[in-house]
């Protein structure tokens, strides 16, 4: 038996085992509804600190309705599994929880055929006009909103101030990505370190130079344009900041969410990174060694009077159709993600640059918090938000996003930039024919 197929084997049983235990656990929840006038809601997510999140506002939703009081059941699976299983029980019928996190690239799986998640245009469509409305078209279809996002995930510079200082370089003269690259080569000459890392099994550093280039993987109307010529020239620029200019090189463990990737940027191992607002939970958690020495900026523009951001990753929360308590899983899970209260919590507590832009000015975002404590920017952290809010590009999403983003992860990132076996084009026009071909 080969490698291969005994991988393959122990995956299906693996799989069939998690299955069963996902179902049996939704089949024992079936019956939960109120006891002592307290109702059972049952949540699932990928990310544990999101869990702590929610049970603050269900703390808050508790304290402002004593008579619709809610026990918030809540677990953290691995990303696979609970997607996986998600789709399980949302096919079968059975085992789903009442509210569910879903991660942006896997949203579009749920959205095949009838959804089987429960509209939500009555919450989000009287308010709207408060939010940046580009991050709920993300997790809709045919008009119908379904999902609640987290963040708007404008994309950042994260400046290793020390390295810059080191090399003579201010980041506030860095307009271009000309001079972005003019000001690599001189940190290189100077520090021997690399500006940036580019990721090779991952797509956070190409997708959103593509989005802030006004393109995607797919069009408004889902059809795939990942060949097209804006997406080739972008990604033979990535290739062109390693293999030509040398002043990026591939991110160590192929991916900004590596350990190896953590260890070696909280070395101080290059002067730069572009990643979403949301990341700065990363740099808190994982690299604090850095404290005081990351200053954020926005990106550097393709052209003159371009974007300088761009709207990345996030989270669509949802209530499925097998919710016993659909109206109030829906008021408790629009009082968290919609409301002033809730989108204040998620800078505070999580970090994250809120969806709902009208609380942008409110003086709570100007509190010193753990983010405020460990970046340069101080206090003034969110006036980088305030700064690209009106340039960020609408991200379209389609059911092959999926499989856009698995064949970037797994082969053209890495086939362009590491191996060099295929040019930006080639690897990029193989790719979108092999999704064309899927659909």
């Amino acid at each position: 038996m080969t490698k291969n197929l005994r991988q393959g084997l122990l995956t299906t049983v693996l799989f069939t085992v998690v299955s069963l235990s996902f179902l049996f656990a939704g089949g024992q929840q079936d019956g939960a509804g109120t006891a002592d006038g307290v109702t059972e809601l049952e949540f699932w997510t990928f990310q544990e600190i999101h869990i702590e999140f929610y049970e603050k506002m269900a703390e808050r939703w508790n304290n402002m309705n004593p008579d619709r009081q809610i026990s918030l059941t809540a677990t953290a699976y691995p990303y696979d599994e609970m997607h996986n299983q998600l789709l399980v029980a949302l096919q079968s019928g059975v085992g789903a929880p009442d509210i569910v996190d879903i991660e942006i690239s896997r949203f579009p799986n749920y959205l095949r055929g009838k959804p089987q998640l429960v509209p939500m245009n009555d919450k989000i469509e009287p308010i709207i006009d408060d939010f940046v409305k580009a991050r709920f078209d993300i997790y809709a279809s045919g008009g119908t909103y379904y999902g609640l996002p987290f963040h708007v995930g404008a994309t950042v510079m994260y400046y290793n101030m020390e390295i810059l200082n080191q090399a003579g370089v201010n980041p506030d003269d860095i307009k271009t990505w000309k001079d972005y690259v003019r000001a690599g080569q001189q940190v290189v000459k100077a520090t021997g370190k690399p500006m940036t890392t580019v990721e090779v099994t991952e797509q956070w550093s190409f997708w959103p130079l593509v989005s802030q280039r006004k393109s995607g993987f797919v069009d408004k109307n889902g059809e795939v344009i990942l060949d097209n010529e804006i997406n080739i020239e972008t990604l033979q620029f990535l290739d062109d900041m390693v293999n030509k200019y040398k002043v990026a090189i591939p991110t160590p463990g192929g991916f900004h969410h590596s350990e190896e990737y953590y260890g070696f940027m909280n070395d101080g191992g290059a002067a730069s990174i572009a990643m979403p607002f949301w990341y700065m939970g990363r740099f808190t958690d994982y690299m604090s060694d850095l404290k005081g020495k990351i200053a954020i900026r926005p990106l550097p523009r393709f052209t003159q009077g371009g974007n300088r951001s761009a709207g990345m990753g996030g989270t669509g929360t949802v209530v499925t159709n097998q919710s016993k308590n659909i109206d109030l899983a829906k008021d408790f899970l629009a009082y968290a993600k919609l409301s002033e209260e809730g989108n204040i919590l998620l800078w505070e507590f999580l970090g994250f640059d809120p969806p709902r832009w009208s609380v942008w000015d409110d003086p709570a975002l100007k509190k010193e918090n753990k983010f405020t404590r460990f970046f340069t920017n101080g206090t003034g952290i969110f006036e980088e938000v305030l700064k690209v809010k009106d340039e960020i590009y609408p991200v379209y999403m389609s059911p092959a996003i999926p499989d856009i983003i698995s064949i970037i992860q797994s082969e053209v990132m890495y086939q362009t930039i590491v191996e060099q076996s295929k040019t930006a084009r080639q690897a990029l026009v193989d790719a979108a024919e092999q999704i064309r071909a899927a659909q």
